[in-house]
């Protein structure tokens, strides 16, 4: 079992535009966000923020997709 890790996301939709969210299963190369009627996905960037002391991951916003209904 992986350890759960803190990325900061960036672009995208503008409520998550900087958020900090904490991966329930570890770190990978791309994200899925479920927001609204759909996921956003991010993928992991060479850059990291400072965050409250500890240095995270940056993941950059790439595209969406919505829930088929």
């Amino acid at each position: 079992m992986q350890q759960s890790r803190k990325v900061v996301l960036t672009g995208g939709p503008r409520v998550l535009d900087g958020e900090v969210v904490e991966l329930a299963d570890g770190l990978d190369a791309k994200v899925r966000v479920w927001h609204g009627a759909g996921h956003e996905h991010f993928t992991r960037s060479a850059e990291s923020r400072l965050v409250e002391g500890e240095h995270l991951p940056v993941f950059t916003w790439s595209y969406r997709t919505k829930i088929a209904e």
